[in-house]
């Protein structure tokens, strides 16, 4: 019979060796343990997109009746077609949908005859102008909206945001119950392990002793036999209990790693979230700054525009000798300064008036020979481009600068034969 010393290391001290089928884990099965995450986003998916689709049909429903009522006018208040244009453009205008939440609103209306077309527009820029009023046949017009919800826009950024924020919530939530659920078991195994193992060590105790006697009277009851071989056997069930219950332990123990990579994940996903959060913020005041700009510019535009015209107007006025082509006038507004342009129109009168005292500098060289343009000074710098003119003596073809020169002699070269 094999004899234990007393105080020798047992298996309950080694660590227990792990079963090969936990060593044999496939990467399925580690992609099946995270399958409440993967519910959970297609879950955020798909309540994203119907959400959209569900407040499309809304608006669609809304603007169809705000659009009707604003078709509905009184032919004897004025023209038919210019009060439904006029009711559009400040519906569409002075909507919240459409100014804040950046939606878009494309609304037609077709008259009573169903070939007139009296209004459509996306969003309050008119893409047709109205049609000239026909009293009340124009009546009874029928109206059509189409609403979208463009993905970028500011209300489909602020439903991503609050069905994010949901689910990281949810992943969290769900996070920490599998976190307290292994715990929980973790600690249930390891009392059991500990009650075991005092149980083993008080079995040793006592097979201890009964060597301990045996050695010393050499017994040859039966008794004493059979007691020994049931406390060895009953020792053997242990241990093999203690090996299952610290399987047990382990697999507990990995579960409650996984619950430790859903955290980081969780914490991921809510840096994730933060930074877009920044980054929407970013691109909303860089959208406002672009709109600014775009709307200055326009006005710029605008003022440009209407100097050019009022000063083709006043040269085809007052010089009767000189063709001013839209370039030139383009290119005097473009000066900027009043004084600058004040001495380009001396030099224009000048030559209007009195060109045979001229001061011409030169011909202008370079260019191909069937072109014959002249270069007339102003202001030290300026230079002004001329050439015979066909109905009145000169046509001026070009106003620069020093810094302008090579942009203007390119285009002075590329005029046509004739010129």
């Amino acid at each position: 019979m094999e004899e234990v010393v007393v105080g020798e290391p047992t298996g309950l001290d080694r660590p227990p060796p792990q079963p090969a089928a936990e060593r044999a884990a496939t990467a399925l099965e580690r992609i099946a343990s995270f399958r409440f995450a993967y519910v959970a986003i297609f879950a955020f998916l798909v309540a994203y997109v119907f959400t959209l689709r569900g407040l499309e049909r809304a608006l669609t429903g809304h603007f169809t009746v705000a659009v009707a009522r604003a078709a509905r006018v009184d032919p004897k208040a004025g023209g038919v077609a210019t009060q439904i244009d006029a009711n559009l453009r400040a519906l569409l205008q002075e909507s919240r949908w459409i100014r804040i939440g950046e939606v878009r609103v494309r609304p037609v209306v077709i008259a009573a005859d169903g070939r007139t077309l009296l209004f459509v527009g996306d969003g309050g820029l008119p893409a047709l102008p109205a049609v000239a009023d026909a009293g009340s046949d124009l009546l009874l017009a029928s109206a059509d909206v189409q609403v979208s919800i463009p993905y970028n826009s500011l209300l489909a950024n602020g439903v991503l945001i609050v069905y994010a924020g949901l689910l990281i919530a949810t992943l969290a939530l769900h996070t920490r119950r599998l976190a307290r659920k292994e715990l929980a078991a973790l600690a249930t195994v390891a009392r059991a392990r500990d009650a075991i193992a005092q149980r083993a060590q008080g079995i040793e105790r006592e097979l201890a002793g009964v060597r301990a006697r045996l050695a010393s009277v050499a017994p040859e009851s039966e008794a004493h036999v059979r007691e020994i071989g049931a406390l060895e056997e009953e020792r053997a069930a242990l241990y093999e209990r203690l090996g299952e219950l610290e399987a047990r332990e382990g697999e507990l123990r990995r579960s409650s790693a996984r619950a430790g990579e859903l955290e980081q994940e969780r914490e991921a996903l809510e840096q994730l979230l933060d930074e877009a959060s920044r980054e929407l913020e970013t691109k909303e005041g860089e959208l406002a700054e672009l709109r600014a700009q775009v709307k200055q510019a326009g006005k710029l535009v605008a003022r440009s525009a209407k100097d050019a015209e009022l000063l083709s107007r006043r040269f085809a006025a007052l010089y009767k000798q000189l063709e001013v082509d839209a370039r030139a006038v383009d290119d005097i507004v473009a000066l900027g300064d009043e004084s600058l342009r004040l001495r380009a129109e001396e030099a224009l009168k000048r030559l209007s008036d009195d060109p045979e005292n001229t001061l011409v500098r030169r011909k202008v060289g370079g260019l191909p020979p069937h072109l014959s343009i002249f270069e007339l000074g102003f202001a030290g710098k300026g230079r002004i481009y001329y050439t015979q003119g066909a109905a009145r003596r000169f046509r001026v073809l070009a106003v620069g600068a020093k810094n302008s020169q090579n942009a203007d002699l390119e285009y002075l070269s590329r005029l046509p034969k004739g010129t």
